[in-house]
């Protein structure tokens, strides 16, 4: 009687317990579904903000030749090298105050008088003569350089042709703003330091960019919400109180 107790006794806990584990699947299973209707991006990353909107790698922003390579010190020896050079014409022209026509004929002056002397020198020693190299700028870099530079400009011109026609104020305070803080700097250094400080940046800016990026896109990310708030503020407290049309209407009388 015992062992005919038991079977019923277990057969109906199998039951029962395949009817739970089928309410809790088909409950999982619309939860999960109930969510991907809620979200039905949710498998899909979500769109990383990225300072100024740009969709590419840093390297491809700059370009991506031997000017990228540079500045985002893909080869370090080169990088040292032109920051070494610019810092040392900025100790020369500004700290110690030579000029560059001064400079020039200085340095041809030791270079041409050290090559004669070893020239001559070497015959008399019997020793080869110097190996000297036909020095010349490679087409290729120059017109990486100048097609750059080219575009910066032309962005530039297309950008300050916006602001000058009106249409855009924000732009118009943002570049009057622009233009006063680099007026402020102006007074405090000369055009040479400051070429010095803006070529010291673009050796350090971009390759910090490129390594800390999602931590600095996150912080614009908030300094731009932040101040599109304050933009807000501002026009709905001054901008827009300030009167429109006045100036057609007074040319149509």
């Amino acid at each position: 009687m015992a062992d005919h107790d038991r079977r019923p006794e277990s057969l109906m806990d199998k039951i029962v317990e395949k009817i739970h584990d089928h309410h809790d699947s088909s409950s999982s299973s619309s939860d999960s579904d109930s969510d991907d209707k809620l979200n039905p991006f949710g498998s899909a990353k979500a769109k990383i903000y990225r300072l100024f909107g740009r969709e590419k790698p840093v390297h491809k922003v700059l370009g991506g030749g031997k000017v990228a390579d540079v500045f985002l010190w893909r080869n370090k020896k080169i990088s040292a090298s032109v920051l070494g050079v610019a810092t040392a014409l900025w100790v020369f022209f500004e700290l110690l105050e030579y000029h560059l026509v001064t400079l020039v004929c200085h340095i041809l002056i030791l270079s041409l008088a050290f090559l004669f002397l070893w020239s001559n020198v070497s015959t008399f020693i019997n020793k080869s003569p110097p190996h000297i190299p036909q020095a010349g700028i490679p087409e290729n870099l120059v017109l990486e350089v100048v097609s750059a530079v080219r575009i910066e400009l032309n962005n530039a011109l297309a950008v300050l042709r916006d602001i000058a026609s009106g249409r855009d104020l924000k732009s118009f305070l943002i570049a009057i703003a622009g233009l006063w803080f680099l007026s402020i700097v102006g007074n405090w250094c000369n055009f040479l330091t400051l070429f010095y400080i803006v070529f010291v940046l673009l050796l350090t800016i971009p390759v910090l960019y490129e390594k800390y990026d999602d931590q600095i896109d996150s912080f614009a990310e908030k300094a731009v919400v932040e101040i599109k708030k304050q933009y807000a503020v501002f026009d709905a407290k001054v901008l827009s109180k300030i009167p429109k049309g006045s100036l057609k209407e007074k040319k149509k009388d």
